[in-house]
């Protein structure tokens, strides 16, 4: 017999041998499994602690006319029937997402054009100073700043002196006490807070473009605009979409810096869910209400966000 064919017929037990799914592999295989699991398990049961458990008692509190002291009255969907039917609190819900294009659209679209314009710059150390001082209001808390912005707002402050510096003194005002100025003005604050996360990001993203593509684009003749509708935009499809992503939440969601500007006035022009929520818990223990309108909020940034992936997700 041919040395070549004696070879295969050793090497094949060997090799049938090694392709079997024996026991011992087996239990190494479950073996890596449950090593997965371990590595997991501590960020798990945080997890189930602090996001799964609350939102459990929450749905249950929901269905139930307590005060937070007394005994519970179960009044079944009556709670989620007045979240979506009484003005004073569907209008939390508008506001909410009237602050979409303050918090998510205006921080998207400018954060696209300054990096289109940073990744242009050619000094490289005036694109690392306006990367520096574009994401310091990332380090700041939302709190502080929605403190810093109240100051700045006031009657006197800056916002009002350079209008009456620019000769536009008639449109100074005390904005955040203003009934027709408040909610845009809060909004401001959270387009201060969003656009420097999504410059920083979709920097990122035009970085990862492949560079041959915006010579092709010069070649043609494309100017900076159709370089950034041929070139820019496609590229960052994933990008766009998780910075619409994070902001619509952190619209949808706001507390802080709302919370420590207004507080949901002057009145209710301000009033969001999260500010809403805290006021019928503390202030007029409605514990069974404010949890109802808790799951309504979770419900609502599921089915904007859902969409939004589906919609942002790459082909």
């Amino acid at each position: 017999m041919p040395a070549g064919n004696m070879a295969a017929q050793a090497a094949a037990p060997a090799a049938g041998r090694r392709g079997q799914d024996t026991p011992r592999t087996r239990r190494r295989r479950k073996a890596r499994a449950w090593t997965g699991w371990l590595f997991a398990l501590p960020a798990l049961v945080m997890y189930g602690v602090f996001v799964l458990l609350p939102l459990c008692s929450s749905l249950q509190y929901s269905l139930y006319d307590w005060d937070g002291i007394t005994a519970a009255k179960w009044v079944g969907l009556a709670n989620y029937v007045q979240v979506l039917t009484d003005p004073r609190l569907v209008e939390p819900i508008l506001h909410a997402f009237i602050f979409i294009i303050f918090f998510s659209i205006i921080p998207v679209c400018g954060g696209l054009v300054i990096a289109s314009i940073i990744k242009d710059l050619k000094s490289k150390a005036f694109g690392t100073a306006a990367r520096i001082l574009l994401f310091i209001p990332q380090i700041i808390p939302a709190a502080a700043a929605a403190v810093a912005w109240v100051w700045m707002y006031s009657s006197d402050g800056v916002v009002n002196q350079l209008l009456r510096g620019a000769g536009l003194g008639g449109m100074a005002r005390a904005w955040l006490g203003d009934f027709d100025w408040a909610l845009p003005a809060v909004g401001i604050i959270g387009t201060w807070l969003g656009i420097g996360l999504c410059t920083i990001l979709l920097i990122a993203g035009i970085g990862k473009i492949d560079s041959s593509l915006y010579e092709a684009a010069r070649l043609d003749g494309a100017g900076w605009f159709q370089e950034f509708r041929a070139v820019t935009l496609p590229g960052l499809r994933s990008e766009i979409g998780v910075c619409i992503t994070i902001t619509t939440i952190a619209a949808l969601a706001s507390f802080d810096a709302v919370f420590m500007s207004t507080q949901g006035g002057p009145g209710h022009s301000t009033m969001v869910p999260g500010v809403a929520i805290y006021r019928l818990a503390f202030v007029e223990n409605n514990i069974g209400l404010a949890s109802a309108m808790a799951i309504v909020l979770v419900l609502l940034v599921l089915l904007v966000v859902g969409p939004l992936q589906r919609l942002f997700k790459e082909k």
